[in-house]
Parts: C-alpha cells; sequence; structure tokens
C-alpha cells in the first residue's frame, strides 16, 4: 500500500505543476491572441494589410527624414539670406560713402580751381557758407569761417573779419558778435593775412534761451588794396566739417 502511495505522489505533482502552468499560460496566450486580433481589426478598419501598414510606416519614416533635411536647408537659406542682406547694406553704405567722397573731392576741386584762376573780371575778397558743428554740451557748437581772395594776381591780403550771430532771445530779437560768443576771440574782430585764403575755427557759446536764425559775415581788405565783402546765412549745422580750407 504504502509503494503504491510513494507511487502516485510524484505523479500528482507532476500534474499539479502541468495545472499550474496551464493556469499562467492560457490567461498569456488569450492576451496576445486578443492584441493580434484586436491589431487585426485595426488594420480591417483601415482597410489595411500589416504589410501595407509596415510600408506606410517605412514610409512616414522616411517622410520624417525629408522633413529634418528641409527644415535644415531652410534654416541654411535663412542664414545666407541674413549674410546677402548684410553684405548689401555694407555694398550700399560704401557706394554713399564713396558718392560722398566724390562730392568731396569735386567741391575741393572747385575751390581750388577759383584760387587758380578766378574770373577775369574777379577782384576783392569772397567767402563760402559758414560750417557749424555741434559740441558735446548743449549750446555748445564748432564753426569754421573760410575767406578766399579773388583776383587774377594774388597778393597779400591784409584785413579782418567779422561774424555776429542773430536770432531770438524770448520773444526779442537780439545779435551778438562773436568775441563775445567764443572763448577762442579776444576781440570782436579777427586778423586776417593770407595769399589765396584763410579758415578761422573755433568754439562758440550760446546764452541760455537764445534762438539763433543768421549768421553775419564781414571780411574786410585793407591791403594791398581796400574790399569788403558781406554776406548772410541762414544758421544751419553739418555733420562735419569739409576738407575746403584745410
Amino acid at each position: 500500500m504504502k509503494s503504491t502511495l510513494s507511487e502516485i505522489s510524484p505523479l500528482a505533482a507532476r500534474i499539479g505543476l502541468k495545472r499550474l502552468l496551464l493556469w499562467f499560460l492560457i490567461p498569456l496566450l488569450m492576451l496576445l491572441a486578443g492584441m493580434y486580433l484586436g491589431r487585426l481589426a485595426a488594420y480591417d478598419d483601415m482597410n489595411a494589410d500589416p504589410q501595407s501598414v509596415r510600408s506606410m510606416r517605412l514610409e512616414i519614416s522616411r517622410l520624417r527624414e525629408d522633413l529634418k533635411l528641409a527644415e535644415g536647408d531652410l534654416q541654411l537659406q535663412r542664414t545666407l539670406h541674413e549674410v546677402d542682406s548684410r553684405a548689401l547694406e555694407m555694398v550700399r553704405s560704401e557706394m554713399t560713402a564713396q558718392k560722398e567722397r566724390a562730392a568731396e573731392r569735386e567741391e575741393n576741386l572747385r575751390f581750388y580751381r577759383s584760387l587758380v584762376a578766378p574770373d577775369e573780371n574777379a577782384n576783392g575778397l569772397s567767402m563760402r557758407q559758414p560750417e557749424l558743428l555741434a559740441g558735446a554740451s548743449p549750446g555748445h557748437f564748432r564753426y569754421r569761417f573760410v575767406i578766399q581772395q579773388k583776383a587774377r594776381k594774388n597778393e597779400w591780403v591784409k584785413g579782418s573779419l567779422s561774424v555776429s550771430v542773430s536770432g531770438l532771445q524770448g520773444q526779442k530779437e537780439v545779435s551778438y558778435q562773436l568775441g563775445s560768443l567764443s572763448p577762442d576771440m579776444d576781440e570782436e574782430a579777427v586778423a586776417l593775412s593770407f595769399r589765396y585764403f584763410q579758415a578761422v575755427e573755433g568754439e562758440l557759446i550760446l546764452p541760455e534761451g537764445f534762438a539763433p536764425k543768421e549768421v553775419t559775415v564781414v571780411a574786410s581788405a585793407s591791403k594791398p588794396r581796400e574790399a569788403q565783402a558781406r554776406a548772410v546765412f541762414p544758421w544751419e549745422l553739418q555733420e562735419r566739417f569739409t576738407n575746403v580750407g584745410k
């Protein structure tokens, strides 16, 4: 009897282990079967077979790679466009600077031609428009006046230069002599001594509340003969001094 039980026990153990394995395997197989049937149902809903879906996935992956390449190319084109825009702006700036230099050279040429070969009937003095630049502080300005001799035979000129600035002080029209505005001038008139031209430069400080409108320039010569030139110019500021008269 004992031998019979001992033979049955291993058999029962093997049967129990098989049942336990079946309890785990059957739900797992059912889960896998459900997933497979669900995927097939999804394919059926899309009217697509698994091979078509795999092909679609490969196509989507390829399109994503193409999109990345297109985005990279777009960024490159944007960078090139920005570089081209900057280069174009540099070219435009250089062209503008060249035009300004050409205009300045032409102005210099006219100025020096007038000194070397003035008009046949020219005699006496002439002046260029005053050059006025804003200074570093409010009410401070730099000035330059260029007086030249107009004669076929340029002799040494002796004389004086008088400058006044007129405008409004509140509601009242007033005029100031340059000597009272400029620390670079000790007298009301500046001494002139030149053969071809003379440039008078310095700084002027306007009184507070004074609004300048005009600049009156009077150049007088006592030698080699008496002569006078007078001109009234509007108060206009420039960005920089020209090379004429330097």
